[in-house]
């Protein structure tokens, strides 16, 4: 290693380490401060997302529930509190997954008493989806205080911070898309 774990995950994110010939990143482009600075925003961009995977890791444990069950359960609970409420298919569209694994799924979590399919209040054709009350509230104490925080970072920058992370965020979110491609 390059002496502390810190110097080593940093290396990892440096072109100058990484990218030695820039065959892929044209770094003498950029002068030293510049590439510090850069390469900080990368690493503090991967402190983010591991304590994002453990994060969600924790409130999984916490429901005993999978990854795919979680991000299920989000979204019923926002659609119930946007006033649409979720349906089989759209759940399939928001997980990127066929319906017929969500039917799987929704047996799954209705089994364990976190979901119930009722009536589509609109669409009589249709059925809706409900997390229990009990779920809910648990997913509350899970998430919702993690959120609430991360609101209140968000909330602390100013308008024009906010703007720049969020092309920051969406260009990254294009590179993904690009490479899904």
């Amino acid at each position: 290693m390059h002496g502390s774990d810190e110097t080593w995950t940093n290396s990892m994110h440096d072109p100058r380490i990484m990218d030695p010939g820039q065959e892929i990143i044209r770094h003498e482009e950029f002068d030293r401060e510049e590439l510090d600075r850069i390469v900080a925003l990368l690493e503090a961009m991967r402190r983010w997302r591991e304590a994002e995977r453990r994060m969600h890791q924790a409130e999984r444990e916490y429901m005993r529930l999978g990854e795919t069950d979680m991000r299920a359960l989000r979204f019923i609970i926002a659609a119930a509190r946007r006033g649409s409420p979720a349906t089989p298919s759209a759940l399939a569209k928001h997980l990127r997954v066929s319906t017929a694994s969500v039917t799987k799924m929704l047996d799954r979590l209705a089994e364990h008493g976190h979901i119930r399919r009722v009536p589509h209040p609109r669409d009589r054709r249709s059925v809706a989806i409900e997390v229990s009350p009990e779920t809910a509230r648990e997913a509350r104490r899970a998430v919702g205080r993690r959120h609430a925080e991360r609101f209140q970072v968000a909330a602390a920058l100013t308008p024009a911070e906010r703007e720049a992370v969020t092309r920051f965020f969406d260009a990254l979110s294009a590179t993904e898309d690009d490479a899904a491609r």
